[in-house]
């Protein structure tokens, strides 16, 4: 498979051209076929090495992003045609409320605090997006999945801060639920 990915130059780190190659490849033949391993989790926890002069990173991550929402549109349509979509939109809202849940929260106590000596999150950064986030669940408030996946926060050093683990994984279930929403 040859793609179209900028590459970044000789003497900069970039994603392992092979390996994105033979990544895709697969996920293309799962996606067609409809088989295999691949779903929206599969693509948001790849890991690739890097090499000099390989793949811009931040491209092949937005390519990765753009996969993931095929993946969950289409997870979704096979849920509608085998549950109907009542059952479809009836789980969609149980995720919806299980995620609402953390963003009631008081401020500050949101997430488990950083690991000792640790780099973590800004806890007012984080808290800020979950206001959002909140307001998106509750009052329809305008955010596209985008903006939860490209959040970025200000470092802080162990519970000075969030856990960074806790919240990404966080995220990445609501960035998820919000891709599967057409």
């Amino acid at each position: 498979m040859s793609t179209s990915f900028e590459k970044v130059g000789r003497f900069s780190q970039g994603y392992s051209i092979r390996e994105v190659d033979d990544f895709l490849e697969r996920a293309r033949a799962a996606y067609e076929t409809g088989t295999g391993d691949f779903d929206p989790d599969t693509i948001a926890t790849v890991d690739f090495a890097a090499e000099r002069g390989g793949y811009n990173m931040g491209i092949v991550d937005e390519a990765l992003d753009r996969l993931a929402d095929a993946f969950a549109l289409k997870k979704r349509d096979e849920s509608i045609d085998a549950h109907g979509e009542d059952a479809w939109i009836a789980g969609l809202l149980e995720r919806a409320d299980v995620l609402e849940e953390r963003l009631r929260r008081p401020a500050g106590e949101r997430f488990a605090p950083g690991p000792a000596g640790e780099p973590s999150y800004d806890r007012a950064d984080v808290d800020a997006l979950c206001d959002q986030l909140l307001a998106y669940f509750t009052e329809s408030h305008p955010m596209s999945v985008d903006d939860v996946r490209r959040a970025a926060f200000r470092r802080r050093k162990g519970a000075d801060g969030y856990s960074e683990a806790v919240v990404d994984v966080y995220l990445d279930h609501v960035a998820r639920l919000m891709a599967s929403v057409p």
